[in-house]
């Protein structure tokens, strides 16, 4: 998680000095403003709060990717806008001091001269160059504290410290081992700090405003909706994957359709998912990777917590699964308390009285359940999680004061359902959160707009004629998947293993249908890639100002390069459109030499152009969807569509090179174990893509914090694979293959060299590949020769047992609490499930994982993932055929089709019985099929696709039955020369030929309706035969009619397949076939 952490707050801790324009910069009456406030509270509360305190003293510890919460911190941004880590910040009457590194130094210098003006207080820089160890800056500033007068008669100085933190890094404990030595009183001014951050100004007042309203929003639209989805199709989905879907939304606000920026917000702790009976309701809660459980009487808790500018807020929720008259009773109980203690926040009131509130309603509604009430209704929050000194519960008498904020959280611990058997129902617990800002009147619960009454909160799935619903039996992965059963036997029948296979594949092709039509209309995002190329319209300004605009030369259509603008004249005014609003731009001309220019625009709310952010606020706007303009000049037309079509060009080809550069995303510095852990490593290893240059060597890769690094002698060979840009990891032992390898699929791209990749590969060779000279044949019995395979065996074993201890030992690392988010662990390939195919150039392995298809050994490799498969489609699949094909169709319709060609059709059940257990729709067709004009074809016009069927288009047993009809008829019949793929009886009773050749149309009406009633299908087979043998036919082999037979197949493609159109021969009687063949 560490990983996903946004800087917002932290100043740059090296590097060079910051130049003009650096994106760091203090604000300067802010931290007049707070630098006051700082010191009229010191002066006004010295004695109760601040322990008489002749100055003050704060550390700040290195930085650290860890999710933390420090007064130290909170006080550098409180003051300067920004974290500055490895500083220290020295308050006396008369200056502030300052002992930091030369780029903090330079960006802190802009607030002297306004400290001496408004302040009169002296800033002093202590710059400590690198490498010095500090000392002698700490002890000019202990002179400078022994200078001031206590004014009481003691001439040693208090010196004001924050107690609980442990000092960080060299620097910090210099200061701590030096301060302690130099015979200062010290105390503890946490208190201090608390009470001056309590109460916010107005600019931290909207900071936790608009956190909360980040957190209500991922609540409502994203945990809330993913929950009812999984529930409503029966998912299987883990706690810690909702966590980790929360978490993303929660980092890139637009996912939640908030506009926020990204680089402004965070989350203040890891998504909380909890059910199943598991329950904790501490905000240290960490979500597992058990399923989501969702049997009736069951509780899921969610709780969410984002920051805004390093401002916290909180909001949590319980969701009941039909519920028992306990589990309600409990919640409404609980929901009479919680706005109980919201309502209590009024200002002038002790804090003590708020938790008094919720507790006399348990006693007075539910006075068993007392006990089982959290001992505290939340805590203040801020800049901190949890502001301390503000904790509400029955011994803090505090007094609350306007414009302080607080997590009011209230919940009930471990409640037992004594109705309910099963383990993970009969224990509960509930939990309730909400953001409250207490005001000059009534308190404000900034999150009360994701709901939390019954109706809302309570779900059942109970039908009328049953009692429970039953629940899906969990898919597991791996070769467990592939244990079935040949056939399930009942009393009166029995339903063999194919039969159960087309049942499911049946009901996946519903869902899948469903899901596609979802995701075609907008309705939901899905796995597809939902960017556009076009800007929203909030970013598209053609303009700024009417004035701005170029002086029209003459009403006529006019490109203005410079602001990427096209004026139409429209109604006798120039009207400007920026260029990327316009779709496509086309001229052409009619016989009267009339040239006419067509422009047509992107419209939100169309199918692959939905609405964003701003068009939804305007839902009543009209859009231009389409403008014609005529002219007699062609010259002017073809200028005038061929510069717009130029600049369309330009501006899109900038955006889809700032699209591709986006996705180089900046990586968070590895951290190096360093002196923490002995990092794990393996050593003589080989990297793909290898290094540029000739003569390679072998490197170390080594498991450090957060992430490997993998570096050779060469001090420019060096790569950093953080665990956060992880997607899939893959071991693969070496059995028939000659190498050991480790394999790591990336979800953003990173350079190895000059190479930009999303696969990186570790890898051994387990054997030398040696070529014998001496060109005899060795005995097989030849010692050496035993020897050599034996050491061979042993090294191979070896090899695998050290990959192995490494995987596993990373494994371990991955389970701790800073990495459960990311969901990593290495996946090894199921052998056995594996099959031979062509994905790009060459023949490979091609092997299933629990989550993967991939193929590790050959270059280019192939990794895809199942979850981003929309369906697969089995080509050239038929009698006869040795080999199929195996197309792969993803989510994200604008991916080229991935073709896996030559397939041995030996492995065509165990192909289909992976892709049936692992919930994948197939189909099967005779032909290859044309994908990319196909899925232009769906993304063209979606609806049309969408009621049409879906994909059952593919489905050839669905065709055939509709087509109607026994086929009993002709069971027996296979033409001579054609193969026709079905044929019914209804079909072959319109035998007059479909398609009639010039001489038969010529033919007497009578003699061909007594052919048709005097012969049957046996006669005119032999007439055919005749006909061949008078032509020389009988003459040519075996081979050459399967030729010719497999030719007019090819060109007799079934409707039914989706590549084309029927054959003109299809229904014909054999012998007028055989004279059109």
């Amino acid at each position: 998680m560490a990983d996903s952490r946004n800087g917002n707050a932290r100043a740059p801790g090296g590097g060079v000095p910051p130049k003009t324009g650096n994106a760091y910069t203090i604000d300067v009456k802010k931290f007049i403003s707070r630098a006051r406030a700082l010191y009229e509270h010191w002066k006004k509360h010295s004695a109760d709060l601040w322990g008489s305190a002749d100055a003050l003293a704060i550390a700040t510890p290195p930085a650290s990717d860890d999710l933390r919460y420090l007064k130290s911190s909170a006080l550098n941004i409180w003051l300067l806008g920004y974290e500055f880590p490895d500083t220290i910040m020295v308050f006396t009457p008369k200056q502030i001091h300052f002992l930091c590194s030369r780029n903090k130094a330079s960006l802190l210098e802009v607030v002297e001269q306004a400290a001496h003006d408004e302040l009169k207080v002296d800033v002093v820089m202590h710059v400590k160059p690198k490498g010095d160890d500090g000392k002698g800056l700490m002890d000019a500033i202990f002179r400078a504290i022994r200078d001031l007068s206590r004014g009481d008669g003691n001439d040693s100085q208090v010196v004001g410290h924050i107690a609980r933190e442990v000092p960080e890094g060299k620097l910090l404990e210099t200061w701590t081992e030096r301060l302690k030595n130099a015979n200062f009183q010290f105390v503890d001014i946490t208190g201090g700090l608390s009470d001056l951050f309590a109460v916010k100004d107005d600019t931290e007042v909207m900071s936790v405003k608009k956190a909360a309203y980040l957190a209500y929003s991922v609540m409502n639209n994203v945990v809330v909706p993913n929950l009812e989805g999984i529930i409503d199709e029966e998912k299987d989905v883990t706690h810690s994957s909702l966590m980790d879907l929360t978490e993303k939304a929660i980092l890139e606000p637009t996912k939640a359709s908030v506009r926020l920026k990204a680089e402004n917000v965070d989350i203040c702790y890891p998504p909380i998912f909890q059910s199943g009976g598991k329950f904790d309701l501490k905000p240290s809660a960490a979500s597992n990777d058990e399923l989501l459980t969702y049997d009736p009487a069951s509780i899921i808790i969610c709780a969410v917590g984002a920051r805004y500018n390093s401002y916290c807020s909180n909001v949590a929720r319980t969701y009941l699964i039909d519920a028992t008259s306990l589990q309600i009773k409990a919640y409404e109980v609980l929901l009479k308390a919680h706005e109980a203690a919201i309502n209590a926040l009024r200002s002038g009131r002790n804090i003590n009285t708020v938790y008094q509130a919720a507790l006399s309603v348990v006693e007075k509604n539910a006075p068993e359940l007392i006990d089982k009430l959290t001992k505290s209704a939340g805590t203040g929050i801020g800049l901190e999680f949890r502001e301390s000194g503000l904790n509400i519960n029955a011994k803090n008498d505090k007094v609350l004061r306007p414009k302080m904020a607080f997590n009011v959280s209230l919940g009930f611990q471990n409640l037992e359902c004594e109705s309910e058997s099963r383990s993970k129902i009969k224990k509960f617990s509930l939990l309730l959160a909400d953001t409250v800002l207490v005001t000059e009147q009534n308190p404000e619960s900034l999150t009360a707009k994701c709901s939390k009454s019954v109706k809302d909160v309570a779900y059942s799935f109970k039908d009328d004629e049953e009692e429970e619903r039953p629940r899906k039996k969990p898919r597991v992965s791996g070769s467990e998947n592939y244990i079935t059963k040949t056939a399930l036997r009942s009393d009166d029948h029995v339903v063999s293993k194919e039969e159960l296979r087309k049942q499911h594949q049946a009901e996946l092709a519903r869902q899948k249908n469903e899901e596609t039509a979802r995701r075609l209309a907008g309705d939901r995002s899905g796995a597809g890639d939902s960017r556009s190329a076009a800007k929203t319209s909030a970013d598209v300004v053609a303009y700024k100002n009417v004035n701005d605009m170029p002086q029209p030369r003459s009403l006529e259509i006019q490109t203005d390069t410079k602001n990427e603008a096209v004026l139409l004249p429209i109604y006798g005014s120039l009207v400007p459109f920026h260029v990327a609003t316009i779709r496509t731009v086309s001229g052409n001309q009619d016989t009267n030499r009339n040239c006419y220019i067509r422009i047509i625009f992107n419209v939100p709310g169309t199918p692959f152009n939905p609405h964003d952010s701003n068009s939804l606020k305007n839902q009543g706007a009209i859009y231009l969807k389409e403008v014609s303009f005529r002219t007699k000049d062609s010259r002017h037309s073809s200028e005038i569509v061929q510069h717009i079509k130029a600049l369309r060009r330009q501006v899109m080809a900038r955006e889809s090179e700032r699209a591709e550069r986006a996705t180089l995303v900046t990586q968070e510095k590895l951290q190096l174990a360093g002196n923490k852990f002995k990092p794990l490593r393996l050593s003589e290893l080989w990297i793909r893509p290898p290094f540029s240059g000739r003569k390679k060597i072998p490197g170390t890769l080594e498991a450090h914090a957060n992430g490997f690094r993998y570096s050779t002698t060469r001090p420019d060979e060096r790569v950093d694979v953080l665990f956060a840009n992880i997607k899939h990891a893959f071991f693969q032992p070496a059995e028939k293959e000659m190498i050991t390898l480790l394999h790591f699929h990336l979800h953003n791209h990173i350079m190895v060299g000059t190479k930009k990749t999303k696969d990186v590969q570790f890898y051994v060779e387990v054997m030398d590949v040696v070529q014998s000279l001496g060109g005899g044949r060795r005995s097989a019995y030849d010692p050496d020769e035993i020897d050599e395979e034996q050491r061979e065996r042993d090294r191979k074993n070896k090899i695998n047992m050290d990959f192995n201890h490494f995987a596993n030992r990373v494994n371990d690392m991955w389970q701790l609490p800073q990495f459960a988010s990311l969901d990593l662990e290495f996946d090894q390939p199921l052998r056995e499930l594996g099959f031979h195919g062509v994905p790009h150039k060459t023949s490979a392995f091609i092997i299933p994982t629990s989550s993967c298809l991939v193929e590790l050994i050959e270059y280019p490799f192939l990794v895809v993932s199942l979850s981003e498969i929309e369906i697969v489609n089995l080509e050239r699949v038929g009698f006869g055929q040795k080999n199929f094909d195996m197309a792969i169709i993803f989510k994200d319709f604008k991916k080229d089709v991935l073709r896996v060609d030559s397939v041995p059709t030996s492995s065509l059940e165990g192909i289909k019985e992976w892709l049936d257990t692992t919930d994948i729709k197939y189909y099967e067709s005779k032909l290859n099929l044309n994908w990319r004009q196909i899925l232009k074809t769906i993304t063209d016009d979606p609806q049309s696709f969408i009621d049409d069927g879906g994909w059952e288009f593919l489905n050839l047993d669905r065709s055939d039955s509709e087509s109607g009809g026994s086929e009993e008829s002709d069971k027996g019949y296979e033409p001579s020369d054609v193969e026709v793929e079905s044929e019914s009886e209804d079909e072959a009773s319109e035998s007059e030929s479909l398609v009639e050749s010039e001489d038969e149309e010529e033919e007497d009406s009578e003699q061909e309706s007594e052919e048709e009633k005097g012969k049957t299908w046996d006669e005119l087979e032999r007439e055919a035969s005749n006909a061949d043998r008078e032509h020389g036919a009988e003459s040519d082999s075996e081979e050459e009619r399967k030729r010719r037979k497999m030719k007019a197949f090819g060109k007799s493609r079934p409707g039914t397949s989706g590549g084309g159109g029927s054959s003109s021969m299809k229904n014909m009687p054999p012998s007028k076939r055989n004279k059109h063949s």
